[in-house]
């Protein structure tokens, strides 16, 4: 119930609907008891013309209030009628449908209501775990399948919907409707329905022992459509490798291994659930089967209850079983939704340890240099970068090259905070990074990855990403300035052309100067490229290359290189090993040394 009370909350917002809900489902209960009661005197008049009262009754008291309600009934159908019994007969018909109708609208006002409390918990559910989502750091996302996160924020989500909020229509409407007609059986027959709740509990601990595994099964089914769904997602994000390695039928096979298991544990729950309808509608009919011989044996024997309040009394033992059913299956909803709820909370709960400090300094200008003092940081057990020094001026080119795993662009992720180091500090302009919160801290810097992250929506949306409400003028500025504007004239509908799920309809020199144009457009005074122009061809290089010229003019900029015929006019050139800087210098400088930078430099030529 934990799992419950916190998903709860999310309702808060929403009571005025709950409270509306709750007004109608007394109604409905109470209409719905007194539709069997009425029952009363249609059968008197049916069977009973002998006891037509012609006087009004008089009101003795509360304890006389079953009998005074039915007499004054019986008054008003025989004033109405008077001899004619048809009369009397319709009207109480009509007295039956009426409160049938009013118990049927009661009940779609208390739908009605409800819907909206249930589609709202469920849209804040789903914002809260997409900021969530956005908020959490990289590195949470690295130990979670993508397809599973997926899987939390729809289908998860969706059981809470189905589990746990159905149980807000049923904690009021059914009690109430079990109370409600056991008040008026007990009005009917106070030993008749005594012998009833010797039977209930008895039914109750029978459908509690079949649930009681549903929650462990509903674990098992949802993490299992995590799974495929992470399946799908990795063929889709690499179907050109999986076609060009034939490796079709190992996917599938993956994928087939995946939706069987589904298939067996989806069984085993469904099979464990369909069990509480047919289980509790058998008891339920055994209780009706015991209240037929003992209700009988107390009309046509004992003579201690009239036909016509037995064949009410009966309708309305009937009208128990519905809420009941419901209630057990809710107890089933609960168990299921308890695993979903947990999987959502595990979400919603998870701390993040990248957070802006209490008086966390908004920064919207860099003056100065960015200084790391003594930065150490590891990923996992073993330390990338240890008691690491380094400062960028102002206005300075400095280039990170190294070979792979040498900690160049664990750098480029510590500067933008996306990792937080483990000792030292990194400063801008002498202050901590940790002390700048992390908005104001990432709107200084402008970032040009290897693998260009681009979005499936117009050119214009992609390169606009760069700064809120940009004027289309200002787009097309950027886009010059990065080389693509020619190109982009070129598509189909220009700027407002689609360039498709990551922009798979574009080449990747053209991918990459649309990222180079959207940082153009943020207009930082810092930039960072990790390794932009090594996945392109000789022309696109050449292309995105100038244009990267033109961006870094007069900008401070950190260049992770991987081909250093790029970086040859950086300020500072750093050479790493490992996590330690090797040697440091310009270009000139680092040939003279013929250390490390010279032999990179060679097997590039060769190559």
């Amino acid at each position: 119930m934990d799992y419950f009370k916190k998903i709860l909350r999310f309702a808060i917002p929403y009571r005025k609907y709950g409270f509306l809900n709750i007004f109608f489902n007394v109604l409905y209960a109470l209409f719905s008891a007194l539709s069997f009661a009425a029952l009363i005197p249609m059968l008197d008049v049916l069977f009973k013309p002998e006891q037509k009262v012609r006087v009004a009754p008089v009101y003795q008291g509360i304890g006389n209030l079953k009998d005074y309600l039915q007499e004054y009934i019986n008054y008003r159908v025989t004033a109405y009628s008077g001899d004619d019994d048809m009369k009397g007969l319709v009207l109480v018909i009509g007295l039956v449908l009426t409160l049938f109708l009013f118990k049927n609208l009661f009940n779609y006002l208390a739908m009605y209501f409800i819907t909206f409390l249930r589609n709202g918990v469920l849209k804040d559910v789903r914002n809260k775990m997409y900021e969530k989502i956005t908020d959490l750091p990289i590195s949470f996302f690295s130990e979670k399948r993508k397809g599973d996160v997926i899987a939390r924020i729809t289908s998860d989500v969706l059981e809470i919907q189905h589990s746990f909020l159905s149980i807000l229509e049923l904690i009021v409407r059914e009690p109430l409707t079990i109370l409600f007609t056991i008040l008026i059986m007990f009005g009917i027959s106070a030993k008749l329905t005594l012998f009833v709740f010797i039977f209930i509990p008895l039914a109750g601990m029978v459908i509690s022992r079949i649930g009681k595994s549903l929650k462990r099964k509903s674990d098992r089914v949802q993490r299992e459509q995590g799974e495929f769904l992470s399946i799908v997602e990795e063929t889709l994000s690499g179907l050109r490798v999986i076609k060009a390695f034939n490796a079709e039928s190992r996917f599938y096979q993956t994928f087939k291994n995946s939706t069987e298991r589904f298939f067996k544990f989806s069984n085993s729950l469904l099979n464990r659930q369909n069990l509480a309808s047919p289980t509790g509608e058998f008891l339920g009919i055994l209780v009706i089967g015991v209240l037929l011989w003992f209700g009988g044996k107390m009309v046509l024997v004992d003579n201690t209850l009239d036909a016509s309040s037995f064949i009410a009394y009966m309708g309305l033992a009937y009208n128990i079983l519905t809420p009941a059913k419901a209630i057990s299956k809710a107890s089933y909803g609960v168990r299921k939704g308890n695993a979903a709820a947990e999987r959502v909370l595990e979400v919603l709960e998870s701390e993040n340890p990248i957070v802006d400090t209490p008086n966390a300094a908004s920064k919207d200008s860099f003056e100065s240099q960015i200084t790391l003092k003594n930065v150490s940081f590891k990923y996992e057990d073993e330390y990338v970068l240890q008691n690491f020094n380094l400062e960028i001026k102002k206005g300075h080119m400095v280039a990170l090259v190294g070979q792979s795993g040498s900690g160049k662009s664990t750098l480029a992720n510590l500067v933008t905070r996306f990792y937080d180091v483990n000792d030292g500090e990194i400063q801008i302009d002498g202050l901590n990074i940790k002390d700048i919160s992390k908005k104001s801290l990432r709107s200084l810097i402008g970032l040009v990855t290897q693998d260009s992250i681009l979005f499936n929506d117009s050119v214009k949306s992609n390169i606009g990403l760069g700064k809120e409400n940009a004027s289309e003028g200002a787009i097309i500025e950027a886009a010059k300035i990065a080389n693509a504007h020619d190109f982009i004239m070129e598509l189909p509908n220009g700027y407002d052309t689609n360039i498709g799920d990551s922009g798979n309809k574009l080449s990747g020199g053209q991918k990459q100067r649309l990222s180079i144009a959207r940082a153009v457009l943020k207009n930082p005074p810092i930039m960072i490229l990790d390794e932009a122009t090594s996945a392109l061809d000789t022309e696109s290089e050449r292309l995105v290359q100038d244009a990267l010229e033109k961006m870094m003019k007069n900008r401070t900029s950190l260049v992770i290189a991987h081909r250093l015929s790029t970086i040859q006019n950086a300020d500072t050139i750093v050479v790493l090993n490992k996590g330690n800087i090797v040697e440091m210098g310009t270009h000139a400088e680092l040939m003279k040394s013929q250390k490390g930078y010279k032999k990179l430099v060679e097997l590039q030529t060769l190559a």
